[in-house]
């Protein structure tokens, strides 16, 4: 059975504006996330001496990532002075978790807050997914609130675009998922059997949340590059995965810049459906988006692109599609990941057969091409792939009248 834990937290000085309530919020910008250059930036400009900048940073990374302290009090290699100096300046905190959904299957589901963004009435949400396995965890992370792409099968594509998330805000979902699983060396494992029991409990990220990650290309990279830092989360950048439906011009551009894996929203074989599944089609086309996928830096046997592939009944889920398919993707190192679609309230698609889905991937596994059905983790708690919404639209303060400017 799965269960919903609601701990959104009423703030005494919440106040209603034009019938929105709106949390005063004078955030402190987060020192979680910043990319490693900025952080040195930050200490010269509070006038830490230059020779001392180096080994400040290192401590203070490694309190942010390795101990995952919330607190400047608690950085105890730090002096006192430094530590008030940030404390006063910024701030560590973790956003707010509004809701916690634990699936039947160990799957969770956490909806959270962020703090408000200039201009921004309230702090808007994001969902981001915990996917447990024996000998490993993937945590499913969101890089917008929103999304620009009405893709046509995705629950995320109903929700208009508010805004992109900063790389503190992404990095942030890995800090609270972290601590809700008891993932930082001073806590205790969450005891749950579905839960790894040795080794990292997050030792994948993929980003296939809400959101198109390469429509918000410099958080996205900068937050793959404080996943995969050494001497912090130190993330395989093999263990990194970066989902997109085909944003063609940036594609070669994140390879060369992080280094990640990357997995394609493919759905369809022909342009003509494609056009109506993924509507980014019109742009970039089947032809365009399968050749950036034969240049992505790095691609080989070793390192294969993911090809996302949704199965929809009698939409493209036929042998003839199957055979399609095979032959689109001649010459690209490649795995296909078949998804049973998974329903949301209101969709108008359904799932294909399973018998269907099962003799669409032998044609695919006949071809040469790994081709795993992706069981389908967290239905109930609506976690699973194209599932993922929240209630956050565009609430921004009104911009002053030119009356009122003059």
């Amino acid at each position: 059975m799965s269960h919903s834990l609601d701990i959104a937290k009423i703030n005494e000085n919440s106040v209603s504006q034009d019938g929105v309530s709106a949390i005063i919020n004078n955030a402190l910008p987060n020192l979680v996330g910043m990319p490693r250059e900025t952080l040195k930036q930050i200490l010269a400009d509070l006038g830490i001496k230059e020779k001392a900048i180096k080994m400040r940073t290192a401590q203070i990374w490694h309190w942010l990532y390795i101990a995952g302290v919330t607190s400047f009090d608690d950085m105890r290699n730090v002096n006192k002075d430094l530590r008030n100096l940030l404390a006063e300046n910024y701030s560590i905190e973790r956003p707010e978790v509004v809701e916690e959904q634990i699936s039947v299957d160990g799957t969770r589901k956490w909806l959270m807050r962020m703090p408000k963004q200039p201009g921004d009435l309230v702090g808007h949400e994001v969902e981001c997914v915990y996917i447990p396995e024996q000998t490993r965890g993937t945590l499913c992370v969101s890089s917008q609130v929103g999304c620009t792409l009405s893709c046509t099968f995705c629950h995320t594509g109903t929700q208009r675009m508010v805004r992109n998330l900063t790389s503190e805000e992404i990095i942030a979902q890995i800090m609270v998922a972290r601590d809700r699983i008891g993932d930082w060396p001073s806590m205790d494992r969450v005891n749950d059997p579905n839960l790894p029991q040795t080794g990292r409990m997050i030792s994948n990220i993929v980003y296939m949340g809400m959101g198109e990650p390469l429509y918000n290309y410099e958080h996205v990279k900068n937050a793959i590059n404080i996943m995969a830092d050494g001497d912090g989360i130190s993330l395989s950048r093999r263990r990194i995965t970066l989902s997109t439906s085909g944003v063609v011009n940036f594609i070669e551009k994140i390879g060369e810049e992080t280094g990640c894996m990357l997995a394609i929203s493919l759905h369809a074989v022909t342009d003509d459906v494609r056009d109506i599944l993924v509507p980014i089609n019109k742009k970039f086309n089947l032809e365009t988006l399968l050749e950036a996928c034969r240049n992505y830096p790095g691609v080989s046997n070793a390192r294969r692109v993911t090809f996302e592939y949704v199965m929809l009944k009698d939409i493209n889920d036929s042998i003839a599609d199957a055979k399609k398919l095979v032959s689109l993707l001649k010459g690209i190192p490649a795995k296909i990941n078949l998804i049973p679609f998974n329903p949301w309230p209101g969709s108008e698609y359904e799932c294909s057969d399973w018998e269907q889905i099962e003799n669409f991937a032998e044609v695919i596994n006949r071809a040469g091409y790994a081709s795993p059905i992706r069981t389908p983790r967290g239905r109930d708690i609506m976690a699973a792939c194209g599932q993922l919404k929240s209630e956050s639209k565009i609430n921004r303060k009104p911009r002053p009248t030119k009356s009122e400017t003059e």
